[in-house]
């Protein structure tokens, strides 16, 4: 055993599951580091310290109706398990046979930042993962939590909030002059807003720029839609995060929802499907009202990625065939 008040040092790319450190290959900051953001706090994160208390936050705040922004997955449990888990005692077993969708939002508030204010001092709501425009992936709360991001879906499922101010009708109005300008050579940088600062962004003097320089007009919904696209450093980052959820919860499975030609679904799942569907998916899926993580979202480079990166570099048929050559001969 290590000797007493031995530190143990981590790698930064952590995610906790059940009380277990998963390595995923991604920058992660978890709620108990430092700049990390804690959904388990009652009090609000920003404004005056001495006004974040509940009272005073549930006075300022009318929209707040509960101190707690998270609660218990019950759903499939027994009588003993919901004793078992109510705790916290959560095995990794336990939840890998729970957990099945993982839901991809964006967020409407530019900066993972912006988004932790609005979710824990405006809102009762929470995600598990929040998603910044550099990349970096910030964890929460413990995946064993029930988070409110996605309504019938919050009991089996895994949320993360992509920083995107979002998708809109190409012929209304929309914020996003403000957070994208055209560049001299023909490219897009994203301009945070000068009232957030610096966005808190964690990557020092970092520029973020869409991966396509231009907006992406597309269906969801029925409703035709513009948005710019997500980094590639959040293309990177989300990537490994789920090829990472893919195999330490199995049964979030690597695709997304598919119609019978093999493409994306682009609208509500009806209800016995999204009943039965296992795997990534986004919040327009679950609920006719939203259309986030809109259309600019590449399903299939994502998805394929990830893939490689669960099968070590290969694509699952690739790597299913390597180990077929691997197998012993009678």
């Amino acid at each position: 055993m290590p000797k007493p008040g031995t530190l143990a040092p981590r790698k930064g790319d952590e995610i906790v599951v059940a009380g277990q450190l998963v390595h995923t290959g991604t920058r992660v900051v978890l709620w108990m580091d430092p700049h990390g953001y804690d959904a388990y706090r009652v009090e609000r994160r920003f404004g005056p310290f001495e006004k974040s208390d509940w009272k005073s936050s549930q006075a300022e705040s009318k929209d707040l109706g509960t101190p707690n922004r998270y609660n218990l997955r019950r759903s499939g449990l027994t009588d003993a398990e919901i004793e078992q888990v109510r705790g916290g005692g959560w095995d990794l077993p336990l939840l890998q046979r729970v957990v099945d969708q993982f839901v991809l939002h964006y967020d409407v508030a530019g900066t993972s930042r912006q988004c932790f204010k609005i979710l824990q001092d405006m809102r009762d709501l929470s995600v598990h993962f929040l998603l910044d425009l550099d990349g970096t992936i910030y964890q929460t709360l413990d995946l064993k939590e029930r988070a409110w991001h996605a309504t019938s879906s919050n009991s089996r499922s895994v949320g993360i909030e992509i920083a995107n101010m979002g998708a809109y009708d190409p012929k209304g109005k929309n914020p996003l002059d403000n957070w994208y300008a055209k560049e001299p050579n023909g490219g897009v940088r994203i301009t945070i807003p000068p009232q957030y600062g610096d966005g808190g962004i964690l990557t020092r003097n970092f520029v973020g720029r869409p991966a396509r320089p231009e907006p992406i007009i597309g269906k969801v919904q029925g409703r035709e839609l513009l948005q710019y696209d997500y980094t590639p450093q959040q293309y990177e980052a989300l990537i490994k995060l789920t090829a990472s959820l893919s195999k330490v919860l199995p049964k979030i499975k690597c695709d997304y929802p598919r119609d019978a030609a093999g493409k994306l679904i682009d609208h509500k799942l009806p209800d016995a499907e999204l009943d039965s569907y296992q795997g990534v998916m986004g919040h327009f899926h679950i609920q006719t009202n939203k259309v986030d993580p809109g259309p600019a979202l590449q399903w299939d480079y994502l998805i394929g990625q990830a893939n490689r990166w669960l099968h070590g570099g290969m694509s699952p048929m690739a790597d299913e065939t390597s180990k077929g050559h691997m197998r012993p001969r009678n």
